[in-house]
């Protein structure tokens, strides 16, 4: 019975971990972390990023293979934590692959970047509510 409720408690976990998008992440040059109240920008390709910024680092958002909770929304809300971690307050989106026959995904090269300027004054992308 042990032997039973051990194999059932590898295959949730696995389960569970397989079915998130994999997350590959450089940080060239962290920042201090941002508080719950900075606001961070979410650039998409078409919107210019402004002058006189420091890249923090960049994000890769992949399909594992079972992936699950990955639209483009749900990606850059986990892009916008990731910064906020890092003391980035602009995510800027440099490769966007759509879901497509190989994969149920969207699959994203993000940059993340310090800008000392007003972001909110950007244009920018707006996370969409559930």
């Amino acid at each position: 019975m042990k032997q039973m409720t051990k194999m059932l408690f590898m295959i949730a976990v696995l389960g569970f971990t397989s079915c998130s998008p994999k997350i590959t992440s450089n940080f060239v040059n962290p920042q201090p972390a941002l508080n719950s109240t900075e606001s961070v920008a979410l650039l998409d390709i078409e919107h210019k990023l402004p002058a006189n910024l420091v890249k923090v680092g960049d994000l890769r958002f992949q399909d594992s293979g079972f992936s699950t909770d990955c639209s483009f929304n749900s990606l850059m809300t986990k892009a916008k934590n990731e910064a906020r971690k890092n003391g980035a307050n602009i995510v800027k989106v440099v490769d966007k692959k759509k879901p497509d026959l190989w994969s149920s995904c969207y699959r994203l090269k993000i940059e993340l970047y310090r800008y000392d300027g007003d972001v909110s004054s950007l244009k920018q992308y707006t996370l969409k509510l559930d």
